[in-house]
């Protein structure tokens, strides 16, 4: 007896996610780009920092290893994911039969993409400078956790479409 498949996401459902996902690449780039921190130190030094302007400092001071892990789990996998995404859209409606290999890679390799890696980033820094600095949070941090959850939520979705993991 053949096993039932879900159906396919309907045109109205994938443009509502396409949609979301484009908010979701907006929120995306202006937390890299939109100031994230600032850091005062001793009350006549600040300065402030985005995602993007953190990890160009990092390649400048020669931190290779610390510019590949920041650059490519909060911007370069982020970007993949939601191109990958953007093609499990299209890959639902049209019953393609890549979706299942695609929804296997997003489970496996996209919760690695934005949160953890970042998260940790973030509070290396401020524990490492808590005792001689303080560390002001802005907008550009929330646009980033936004885009981060969005993605989740629209992962979550796509990933309904697949077959029962029973």
């Amino acid at each position: 007896m053949p096993t039932p498949t879900r159906p396919a996401l309907t045109a109205r459902r994938a443009w509502q996610l396409r949609l979301l996902l484009a908010l979701t690449a907006l929120l995306l780039l202006v937390g890299l780009y939109a100031p994230m921190l600032t850091i005062e130190q001793f009350l006549f030094i600040q300065s402030s920092f985005s995602v993007m302007s953190g990890t160009w400092q990092l390649l400048v001071q020669g931190q290779y290893l610390l510019f590949l892990l920041i650059a490519g789990f909060s911007i370069v996998l982020p970007a993949l994911k939601l191109l990958v995404l953007l093609r499990l859209t299209g890959a639902a409606i049209h019953h393609d039969s890549r979706l299942p290999r695609y929804l296997k890679l997003m489970h496996d390799y996209g919760r690695w993409s934005m949160l953890d890696v970042f998260v940790v980033a973030v509070l290396v820094v401020t524990v490492k400078l808590g005792a001689i600095a303080q560390v002001q949070v802005h907008y550009g941090l929330y646009a980033f956790c936004a885009a981060v959850l969005l993605t989740l939520f629209i992962t979550a979705c796509i990933s309904r479409l697949g077959p029962d993991n029973d």
